[in-house]
């Protein structure tokens, strides 16, 4: 019987390994007295202006389907937030959609780009959940390293060395989710040449761009030749604390977008009514409560960086996003090993660096986005384990 229902399971689906954040987030959660530096979200409640406006969206009866690619005042507010905030033109009616969560924007652009074969270059140490989505549309994830001598940052050399004539897509994340690299104008530059010289599109996952600490963030789409090859990725999750509002967008070309939208239609209809609501109250009046967040991040940024580096565990300081990825290669133990005995000898969670590519084994994220009290805590438990551990 058993034989007989695996046939029924799509081999491509099969093949996926569950998430390995979560198998940590899970292993927490059964746990008592433990503190999670593991899932990446706010440990901020959304902004109290945010959520009047989803209870008055209720209250007003908003709460029919909207149009298929969002509220067009909405993307209206997105247009323009975009063009202050980073210097971006895209128009709202026919160059933006509403997803539910930047995760499904992805999903839909590399379900409207592939074909069965094409690669897409991932840049890596990356997001678990972009090498499922390639294959899951059919395509091919072609991991490709970073290391820490470059700053975990894209190279123009690299980057030629992984481009087949099967390449379709490089898909990139800055601010960096785990890294916190970011790239400046100048080293983006030296990418976007490479991408328009074998005429590839590329997918920019900008989702941290607001949380970008010691420089002004810099799209890739803004380098002339780029805007009409590249699909960037964004959303409300992060930097507005509305992770579990489900609220993302994708903007790019008409051609691209109209594609996607065919496909949100089929399998999404639209981004849920009520976040929309609450997300347009962001645009318009969350950018102080934005700045206020984005004070503290970097405050605990500074600490914990400050606090690994003390400890001896070797950690560059990342320049966005609100995660800091030490090396743990002096203790002599793996990444899973290291994650695994520090949750549970000292009730800490961490998420061990190789589940987000091979180039993050001998290295763990702990994500900052957590009180500094909780994080001051975290720090003496895991330094009490380093100096146990490697006596």
């Amino acid at each position: 019987m058993s034989q007989v229902q695996s046939d029924y399971v799509s081999k491509n689906a099969s093949k996926l390994k569950p998430s390995g954040i979560r198998k940590f987030f899970d292993l927490a959660s059964q746990m008592e007295n433990v503190i999670s530096l593991g899932v990446g979200e706010p440990d901020f409640v959304t902004p109290w202006n945010v959520c009047e406006a989803g209870y008055a969206s209720l209250e007003n009866g908003y709460t029919a389907y909207t149009p298929n690619a969002g509220l067009l005042e909405l993307r209206e507010g997105i247009s323009s937030y975009l063009n202050e905030q980073f210097s971006l033109s895209y128009d709202a009616k026919s160059e933006i959609i509403c997803t539910v969560g930047a995760s499904q924007a992805i999903d839909l652009a590399f379900r409207s780009i592939l074909d069965t074969g094409d690669e897409v270059i991932i840049v890596e140490p990356g997001f678990v959940a972009y090498s499922p989505a390639v294959t899951l549309a059919g395509g091919t994830p072609v991991p490709l390293e970073t290391v820490e001598e470059d700053e975990f940052k894209l190279t123009s050399e690299k980057l030629k060395s992984a481009i087949t004539d099967k390449t379709k897509a490089v898909l990139i994340c800055f601010p960096s989710n785990p890294t916190g690299a970011t790239m400046t104008e100048e080293e983006l530059e030296d990418v976007a040449q490479v991408i328009k010289d074998h005429d590839l599109l590329v997918l920019s996952d900008e989702i941290y761009a607001e949380l970008t600490y010691d420089q002004t963030h810099y799209s890739i789409a803004r380098i002339p030749g780029m805007r009409e090859r590249t699909i960037l990725i964004s959303g409300f999750s992060k930097a507005f604390a509305m992770t579990g509002w489900r609220l993302g967008y994708v903007t790019g070309p008409e051609e691209i977008l109209s594609v996607m939208l065919t496909i949100h239609q089929y399998t999404m209809m639209c981004a849920p009514t009520i976040a929309q609501h609450g997300a347009l109250e962001a645009l318009r009046n969350g950018r102080e409560d934005l700045e206020r967040m984005k004070r503290s991040y970097r405050q605990r940024r500074n600490f914990i960086v400050k606090s690994f580096n003390r400890m001896g565990l070797s950690c560059r300081m990342p320049g966005g996003a609100f995660y800091a990825f030490p090396s743990i290669q002096s203790t002599g133990m793996s990444s899973d090993e290291f994650a695994e005995k520090l949750l549970h000898e000292e009730r800490v969670a961490v998420v061990p660096g190789h589940v987000f590519g091979e180039g993050g084994e001998g290295y763990v994220r702990c994500s900052y986005a957590t009180s500094l009290e909780s994080l001051q805590e975290a720090v003496k438990r895991i330094e009490r384990f380093v100096n146990k551990n490697t006596e």
